[in-house]
């Protein structure tokens, strides 16, 4: 199938720098954000801003969601309303964001009986990796819509993963940040106590990063920790919203997960603090009010 334009809804801190991307690479692109005034970045980069979302769909072959939430999703659809059939049928939709499975196990029941084509898409990174074209889509959906979408989506990940039928993709995005969850959570317990025993944090850095957990996330993340930059990539407010549905999803299917457990009452501490607009390395602050005296 020849692809006329590509709609892209969601301009966040992801959203943004993966609608550049796909506009650089040349790929005729129409973008529309809820919240105005966002568009100038992909617009600057040869994208066309759309005044509304009933318009980005009727101009498209294929629309592309990374939207917050499973209610902004279902909104931007028109889902449940007159106007769904409108946006899906004839059209490949791609669900980048991350929602229950079960939502969008039902979300595509719905766009293939209005005659649409559906692919999940969620992908592992946050905003450094979005704005480089390194991140890691997870495919999911019937073999010819995933093939149309992963030539798509080259501009903006280094690697693309079939994970077979809906909703595995998003089965796997949440896999993922069980992990990644654990490891910038022990990350930050780390700095706290090597800095509660005066250690050189520098110094602890490259040990780290000399040894046999260097990563890409101790490299971005632990500079953030020893300096205290809490500028978000992805905010303590987003990790809690992931960590929160993980749970949920755990256990629905009668699983018990301590580690996922205690991070997300830090994070959601973290949250009470004041911090939820702040990078998820701002976990630390809530280890920190823990801290006798």
């Amino acid at each position: 199938m020849s692809i006329s334009r590509v709609g892209f809804a969601g301009l966040g801190s992801m959203g943004t720098p993966m609608a550049v991307n796909l506009a650089r690479a040349g790929i005729p692109l129409l973008v529309w954000n809820r919240t105005p005034g966002r568009t100038s970045a992909p617009v600057a980069a040869g994208a066309e801003a759309v005044p509304g979302a009933a318009e980005l769909f009727e101009r498209c072959d294929v629309v592309i969601l990374m939207l917050a939430d499973a209610a902004a999703v279902d909104a931007v659809l028109d889902r449940g309303r007159p106007g769904f059939a409108g946006r899906v049928t004839g059209r490949t939709i791609v669900h980048m964001g991350t929602t229950a499975p079960g939502h969008s196990r039902g979300l595509e029941a719905e766009i293939l009986a209005a005659g649409g084509k559906y692919v999940e898409a969620p992908v592992s990174g946050s905003r450094i990796p979005a704005e480089a074209g390194e991140l890691v889509a997870m495919l999911a959906g019937s073999p010819d819509p995933v093939d149309e979408v992963r030539a798509l989506l080259a501009p903006l990940c280094r690697e693309v993963v079939d994970c077979g039928p809906v909703p595995h993709g998003l089965l796997m995005k949440l896999a993922v940040n069980v992990q990644l969850t654990a490891v910038v959570t022990g990350l930050a317990e780390t700095v706290h106590f090597a800095r509660a025993h005066g250690l050189d944090l520098g110094q602890l850095s490259d040990v780290l990063g000399a040894g046999q957990l260097a990563s890409p996330v101790l490299r971005v993340k632990a500079p953030k920790l020893v300096a205290e930059d809490f500028a978000p990539q992805a905010s303590i407010a987003n990790v809690l919203a992931n960590v929160e549905l993980i749970a949920r999803t755990a256990t629905e299917a009668g699983l018990t997960l301590p580690l996922l457990a205690a991070a997300q009452a830090l994070y959601a501490e973290t949250a009470r603090l004041g911090l939820g607009d702040a990078d998820m390395v701002a976990v630390v602050r809530a280890l920190e009010a823990r801290r006798p005296g």
